[in-house]
């Protein structure tokens, strides 16, 4: 599980909260918060190099963790 939050996120805690309660039911994952920046700063990616940076992120968890599932899965 990949959660990605800004320090200025207004659901910081609940992401932080959620990522507790993941890695104590044993369920992998990586909290992502960056610095400096709001809710959804993701869609503006075209304007913020931390938001075109967290979907680079994004694209490589789902890439890493696909190839993985397909492994498993032959």
């Amino acid at each position: 599980m990949l959660i990605q939050a800004g320090s200025h996120e207004v659901l910081l805690d609940d992401a932080t909260r959620l990522a507790v309660k993941a890695a104590a039911d044993d369920v992998a994952v990586i909290l992502d918060i960056t610095p400096g920046v709001p809710h959804v700063f993701q869609a503006f990616a075209a304007l913020l190099e931390e938001g075109d940076a967290a979907l680079n992120r994004i694209a490589q968890f789902v890439k890493d963790n696909t190839r993985e599932t397909a492994r498993s899965t032959s």
